[in-house]
């Protein structure tokens, strides 16, 4: 049994213990027989991501890979697999009942939620009454306080790239949101107006528009954002996706970034720093938080830490100055 809790990485072992069962396994050359362990565990050793994927629209370009490149790193070094999991959030209901149906099926130990699944206070109590472990990413306040969850200072996030602009002189704002009820995506809302209010502005100062997360809805919005009486200086999207279509919308409307417009996204995807001009943006640490999620699954999962048990962990992000912002002229 001392052996097992050591190569399973189990608590109550001796320092001591730990280094002589780990140098009896180096002398012996002994390798965990990983279908015996299963069978003997009564367990798949798989943990599942589940995901928002839209049938009508693309896939987000990076944050839900960032996300996995993430968990599988961390699955590997735990001995478990991954398996991802899309599901549609137009069919709220119907989707949660696949999600939980997939809890009891047997497929997996665990589920890691994202948004907007990890908000679903609902489907959180049911995985919580069957005793199903489960770890969210980006969790609102609500669901945080149902689940061990993982994320970025959304609002602080907001506040700080707007205070970025307000720097440069901007006192004039367009706004592209993301999904209704995506909780994360509010969040950065709600800092961009703590920034604005402690300038001594408010909502009259920004026109506002809400889209999907995609490159084509960046696009199609920016238009009318940036036509709208207000006439924004400085444009600030929810995520990079919707930020790079509202550049391409702009450089198609003949306008010079940032002389005439400046535009800063969410996330610090692959594409910021390629787009022209590189993009301002909010480095979101996507692959540690996708690593911590399932380290916080693993520990459930082998019961060193309760299931459902709170545990709130924040990981800083960074705000990316490139060429995209500039001040106002």
């Amino acid at each position: 049994m001392t052996v097992s809790r050591v190569l399973n990485g189990g608590p109550n072992v001796r320092p001591q213990v730990r280094e002589k069962v780990m140098a009896a396994v180096e002398t012996l050359q002994y390798r965990v027989n990983v279908q015996a362990q299963r069978l003997a565990a009564r367990s798949s050793w798989t943990l599942a991501m589940v995901v928002e994927a839209s049938h009508d629209a693309e896939p987000n370009s990076f944050y839900h890979s960032g996300l996995e490149i993430g968990a599988l790193r961390a699955c590997a070094d735990a001995g478990f697999q991954l398996q991802m999991h899309p599901f549609s959030e137009q069919t709220e209901g119907a989707a949660d009942a696949e999600i939980l149906a997939l809890a009891t099926s047997g497929q997996a130990d665990g589920l890691v939620l994202t948004p907007p699944f990890s908000d679903r206070l609902a489907l959180l109590r049911q995985l919580h009454a069957a005793h199903f472990p489960v770890a969210c990413i980006s969790a609102g306040p609500e669901a945080r306080q149902a689940a061990p969850s993982v994320r970025m200072d959304e609002a602080g996030a907001g506040f700080d790239i707007t205070r970025h602009l307000l720097e440069q002189g901007h006192r004039r704002f367009a706004f592209m949101k993301g999904l209704h009820g995506h909780l994360a995506a509010e969040e950065r809302y709600s800092g961009f107006l703590a920034a604005l209010a402690a300038e001594g502005l408010d909502e009259s100062s920004v026109v506002a528009a809400r889209g999907d997360f995609t490159f084509r809805s960046g696009a199609a919005l920016t238009p009318e954002l940036i036509q709208a009486p207000l006439r924004p200086t400085a444009l600030i999207c929810a995520n990079d996706d919707m930020a790079v279509g509202a550049m391409f919308a702009a450089h198609r409307m003949g306008l010079e970034i940032p002389a005439q417009l400046s535009v800063v996204g969410f996330d610090d995807t692959p594409v910021s720093a390629i787009i022209w001009p590189p993009l301002t943006t909010v480095h979101q640490p996507l692959k540690r938080m996708g690593a911590r999620a399932v380290e916080l699954l693993v520990s459930q999962v082998r019961k060193t830490q309760e299931r459902g048990e709170r545990h709130e962990e924040i990981i800083p992000h960074q705000l990316m100055r490139r060429d995209s912002t500039a001040a106002v002229q």
